[in-house]
């Protein structure tokens, strides 16, 4: 009999999303001790789910965090939580799928009585609109991408390569630029030797000469959709794609910029700071890579979300005033 309400995979059985819980003893919450992965499907069918699972198991392999769970079986339950959940989603809907591993309950609450004590392995699936609720009209007007004082948690310190939840200074990051003038501000933080790092969960790129620049990949994130851009989509299309230390006076002489996440694939950046970069406006480098991205996943992307923008505003939902993943309210 199909469930009414989403069922979250948790240790193996599949439970009713609202009573997926944790302890309030468990590492993740104590410490931030968790790694996770976030995916997302094109007309239903997962896009780099493999890289994904291969890229949470080299931080759970860093971290120590042992689970008796390989990588294969990773990735069938994965398909098993989007499938059991499928009856749940709209015609139109997409898969996100969050992966979520903790290393469990602290030694010393061992002694409590039925608590579970071994690592927690969490996969949830919910509709990729929700994440990109109100993004649709920045394909067109772009994001003043604006840098606060927080700068990014530096690989010396701890490796944002790994995807962990010891995610603070993002939310600082975000709190921070919430502050800033007009509309459509997105953070772009520095890493401690002045360069351009990351966006508060996405990848950052400038284009000059059409030529794809992205930050090198020491200080930040190596996402999984930066990887596809620059080796995958750019090599396609024959433009030259590298790594690169840049500064912001490179964004302001830029060509071009954007931001790229899996969620929304690509977004556009037209200003730093509230300073045009280029003419302001939406590049054609930029177009030409996300409608090879949208002839690629048979999906195109930015209508699609600005479908589901409309489907919203004219069920006239409500927006959360809550903070989200890119921005602060």
């Amino acid at each position: 009999m199909k469930s009414h309400s989403r069922l979250v995979y948790f240790n193996g059985k599949f439970v009713k999303e609202k009573e997926a819980k944790i302890s309030i003893y468990d590492s993740a919450l104590m410490f931030g001790d968790m790694v996770f992965e976030m995916t997302r499907s094109f007309n239903k069918k997962h896009f780099k789910l493999k890289e994904h699972i291969d890229r949470l198991y080299i931080g759970l392999k860093i971290l120590r965090i042992k689970i008796n769970m390989s990588k294969d079986e990773m990735f069938k339950a994965c398909l098993k939580t989007s499938k059991i959940n499928e009856h749940l989603f709209s015609k139109d809907d997409e898969h996100r799928l969050m992966i979520n591993v903790s290393r469990g309950l602290l030694g010393i609450y061992h002694e409590i009585k039925e608590l579970e004590k071994g690592p927690n392995i969490m996969i949830a699936d919910f509709p990729l609109r929700w994440t990109v609720s109100g993004m649709g009209k920045l394909f067109d007007t772009g994001i003043n991408a604006v840098i606060p004082s927080q700068r990014v948690i530096p690989s010396s310190i701890m490796d944002p390569k790994i995807k962990n939840r010891s995610r603070l200074f993002y939310q600082m990051a975000n709190i921070e630029v919430s502050q800033f003038k007009g509309e459509n501000n997105w953070a772009l933080m520095l890493d401690p030797d002045g360069y351009i790092a990351e966006g508060s969960g996405d990848n950052f790129f400038i284009i000059k000469n059409n030529k794809v620049i992205s930050p090198e990949g020491r200080n930040i994130l190596r996402g999984v959709s930066r990887s596809y851009i620059m080796n995958e989509l750019c090599r396609k299309l024959g433009i030259s794609a590298i790594e690169k230390n840049i500064e912001p006076y490179d964004v302001y002489d830029a060509d071009e910029a954007f931001m790229a996440a899996t969620p929304f694939c690509m977004l556009p950046v037209t200003s730093l700071n509230g300073v045009k970069i280029g003419n302001g406006k939406v590049g054609n480098v930029f177009k030409k890579i996300l409608k090879k991205w949208s002839s690629e996943s048979k999906v195109k992307i930015d209508q699609q979300i600005k479908n589901w923008n409309k489907k919203n505003n004219s069920k006239k939902q409500k927006q959360s005033s809550q903070p989200t993943p890119y921005r602060f309210s």
